[in-house]
């Protein structure tokens, strides 16, 4: 990798003051803090687990094994195409930064104002979709250990409080927040590695690898097998899902411009290796298929604990399982709630003065933290009246996401040589990766909004199309009647510049 004339020399600071920003976060993470951050959001321990119910419903052990490989591999060549991108705009505004400075000048607010809505909706599924995971698996193991009754009411008591633990500890524990995310890391390695060998080597029977690789089950209620395997590559692209992190912790990452980039793909191809493993090793302990789907728990993974390992290591590991759940969802929270403050700094959220606020003593965006967690708790409490509401929540993380994630390549696509290049860059394969990058986003995305069981009734129906018109609808609404005169327009931010300063307030810091 060569370094482009337009970053070589400068400071992280300097390079984001000539992006138009202001250094207002404090910057203390190093390289592996900001890869940290990804590859806890990503958590197969988290995403793999927690729709494993959907995976052995939708197309079984041969959708779950080779759709976790297929999907790997798509999301690599998705996350190469971020990572050049990211290399060239090192700043927490992240994607809809980068979709507005390579979007041609007419249009490039409205490609910019869009794509961070996507990204928005995306980042908030995700955080409910990750928290309430941990809640359904705490709920199983408390169930196990306390006789604790698990309904759709105690299910989402649970997430609200794990969603308020995870605000609190990004409020007032930041110190503690960068250190646990390190500490995440390790404890998803050698969780992994641990879970996998004791489901190797205590049961005394296993699957078959014919079982493993080619059993096909489809209990959807759909009769076209081709339409349950694609519905069922849900679940690893779900779990392949919030490694924008790292471009969303650049402002606060030494040596941004590689750093930022090299996260983003190496939190990807280590998660591909750690989930192959881990559901290698779930699925070839099986030991009672309609056993496992019927579990009382509610937690096929859970049952799967239970009955290789025994009721006292089945529930410890459960707990290692649920510890990087939390991680999961705290540094979800975090990374969520940078995307929201640079948003609102550039005034795209109603309300945008008190979600960019930073608190003075962490400097931290402390209301941010909160909006995100609010956020998710509404997208979550669906469940209490749609049985298949978490795999509507699932949907929309993936869709708002990878949206989000593939408008910025497909501009740098249309941008062709003029686009100038960061530190951290593809060369000649980056159109081949971008194109295929772009391809993969479209399917993904028109294949999640589609039924997911049949017959389709309220108690089945995937409201994720609803979800992203209604947020696409707004977003749209505003830009038509308001935001089009004003978001990321220069002219506008000097004339508040002037006013500001003629009322004798202090001057934005806003670009």
């Amino acid at each position: 990798m060569t370094d482009d004339a337009m970053t070589t020399g400068l400071t992280d600071e300097e390079r984001l003051a000539q992006l138009g920003y202001t250094q207002v976060l404090a910057r203390r993470m190093s390289a592996f803090s900001n890869y940290a951050v990804s590859f806890t959001i990503i958590s197969v321990l988290s995403g793999c687990l927690t729709l494993y119910l959907f995976g052995m419903n939708t197309g079984g052990p041969a959708v779950i094994t080779w759709g976790w490989v297929a999907v790997g591999l798509m999301t690599l060549f998705v996350g190469l195409s971020m990572a050049e991108i990211c290399s060239a705009y090192p700043t927490s505004a992240g994607l809809y930064f980068w979709a507005h400075r390579l979007a041609p000048p007419r249009t490039a607010a409205a490609w910019a104002w869009f794509t961070g809505w996507f990204n928005v909706l995306g980042q908030v599924a995700v955080t409910a979709g990750i928290d309430f995971g941990a809640a359904s698996f705490l709920g199983a193991y408390l169930n196990l250990q306390f006789d604790f009754e698990v309904t759709a009411g105690s299910t989402i008591l649970l997430f609200a409080g794990i969603l308020v633990l995870h605000g609190l500890l990004n409020t007032f524990g930041v110190g503690i927040v960068g250190l646990l995310n390190s500490v995440s890391v390790w404890w998803h390695v050698v969780g992994v590695a641990v879970i996998v060998g004791a489901l190797t080597f205590v049961p005394d029977e296993h699957q078959s690898a014919s079982f493993v690789f080619t059993k096909f089950v489809n209990n959807t209620g759909w009769g076209s097998g081709v339409y349950v395997v694609a519905l069922g590559l849900l679940m690893a692209q779900y779990t392949f899902t919030g490694y924008d992190a790292s471009a969303h912790m650049t402002e606060e990452t030494h040596d941004a411009s590689t750093a930022g980039p090299k996260g983003i793909v190496r939190s990807i191809w280590t998660s591909w290796i750690a989930g192959f493993v881990l559901l290698l090793g779930f699925t070839f302990a099986i030991q009672s298929y309609d056993g496992t789907l019927k579990s009382p728990t509610g937690v096929p993974p859970a049952q799967i604990l239970l009955d290789a390992l025994g009721a006292t290591a089945g529930k410890l590991f459960l707990l290692v399982v649920i510890g990087a759940q939390l991680f999961c969802g705290m540094a979800s929270v975090t990374a969520n709630s940078r995307m929201i403050y640079a948003f609102s700094r550039d005034g795209a959220l109603p309300y945008s003065h008190l979600w960019h606020t930073v608190s003075p003593r962490t400097r931290t965006p402390v209301a941010a933290v909160w909006l995100a967690a609010f956020g998710a708790l509404v997208l979550g409490l669906p469940y209490l009246i749609n049985v298949t509401a978490y795999a509507a929540v699932t949907s929309i993380a993936v869709i708002g996401l990878y949206i989000a994630y593939v408008i910025p390549t497909l501009l740098r696509l249309r941008k062709g040589e003029a686009f100038q290049r960061g530190p951290w860059h593809l060369g000649r394969w980056s159109r081949v990766i971008g194109v295929v990058s772009v391809v993969w986003v479209a399917v993904i995305t028109v294949l999640f909004m589609l039924p997911q069981v049949a017959p389709v009734t309220w108690e089945t129906f995937n409201y994720a199309p609803i979800a992203v018109l209604a947020v696409l609808g707004f977003a749209a609404v505003w830009w038509v009647a308001s935001a089009r005169y004003w978001f990321l327009n220069p002219e506008h931010e000097r004339t508040r510049a002037r006013e500001a300063a003629r009322m004798g307030a202090p001057e934005p810091v806003d670009p």
